[in-house]
């Protein structure tokens, strides 16, 4: 039997897209999503299909096998006083390089650390990157295996005590055996807000590359010393409201950043578990990453 077709973003009503987007982020609960779509599809039954539509593959979407043998991962605990006193990430390696790496800390999304981004983890690893992410919900035993389960776990958090929990990590990676001493971050949605916190936070930071997050705390933007790569969806009302006296800041405090919007896309383009993916821009949104941090970092060996 042949593979069933990938769905894409325009086989949805954008209202469907607006509402799963809303779902994911909390705004609305499952009830409030399947209400709302009921009205684009046939009965309770069909709007419970768009969410299980829209919802993500993982399994159809890794690159990288856990046990690939091109890469070495493991998980590491990590200090961190100021914040849940522990943390916990995802390390990989690439497996046959040797010498000093450039390191990058990637951020998850709002659910915690789950397949997808330890696949992220494992493709930076395969660049030549020695690549950690932490699991922001490690305090309240980790990812939980179901993304309606971690977010409702996610809720718990005390952001304040999450936030040093990440610079912790940082901090962390600018002395970690087989590091260069360079860092950089990329992260996804909340992970791409967090990416630009980071960069307020931590003078010392290379580059950081923000996918679809929340704008740096504007105070903090002067304090900005990395590179900057922020990746903004066309269509993604929620986030790009924050924009414009972001970028307002950004320019007054003279931050070298590029600004990446590929038309057509929607919240989450880069993640290729759902049909939010737009292949085209994910791929284009990598190469820029890449780019950026071979730039900032040191470009891996070959």
């Amino acid at each position: 039997m042949a593979d069933t077709p990938r769905r894409k973003a325009s086989d949805f009503d954008p209202e469907v897209l607006k509402l799963f987007d809303q779902y994911v982020h909390g705004i609305i609960d499952r009830r409030g999503f399947l209400t709302g779509a009921a009205r684009f599809a046939v009965g309770a039954a069909g709007a419970a299909g768009l969410l299980a539509a829209l919802a993500p593959n993982f399994a159809a979407a890794q690159q990288i096998q856990p046990d690939d043998k091109r890469v070495v991962a493991r998980h590491l605990e990590f200090p961190s006083p100021q914040g849940y006193g522990t943390g916990r990430g995802y390390l990989v390696r690439p497996a046959k390089k040797s010498g000093p790496l450039p390191v990058v800390l990637v951020v998850h999304e709002n659910r915690g650390l789950n397949p997808h981004i330890e696949d992220v983890t494992r493709r930076l690893a395969l660049e030549g990157y020695l690549a950690f992410a932490p699991d922001a919900l490690f305090p309240l035993g980790g990812y939980p295996g179901d993304e309606d389960k971690a977010r409702a776990e996610f809720a718990k958090l005390d952001q304040a005590k999450t936030r040093q929990d990440f610079i912790a990590a940082a901090k962390m990676l600018r002395t970690i055996e087989g590091g260069n001493g360079r860092l950089g971050v990329v992260g996804f949605c909340y992970g791409g807000g967090m990416a630009s916190f980071l960069a307020t936070e931590l003078p010392d930071l290379d580059a950081a590359a923000p996918f679809y997050g929340a704008p740096a705390p504007l105070d903090g933007v002067p304090n900005i010393k990395a590179r900057m790569l922020i990746v903004l969806a066309e269509h993604d009302e929620r986030v790009n409201a924050g924009w414009p006296s972001y970028e307002a800041a950004l320019k007054k405090a003279a931050v070298k950043y590029e600004l990446f919007q590929p038309p057509g896309t929607q919240h989450g383009f880069n993640n290729d578990t759902t049909p939010r993916y737009d292949e085209a821009a994910a791929r284009e949104a990598w190469k820029k990453t890449l780019a950026l941090f071979d730039q900032t970092l040191g470009k891996p060996a070959a």
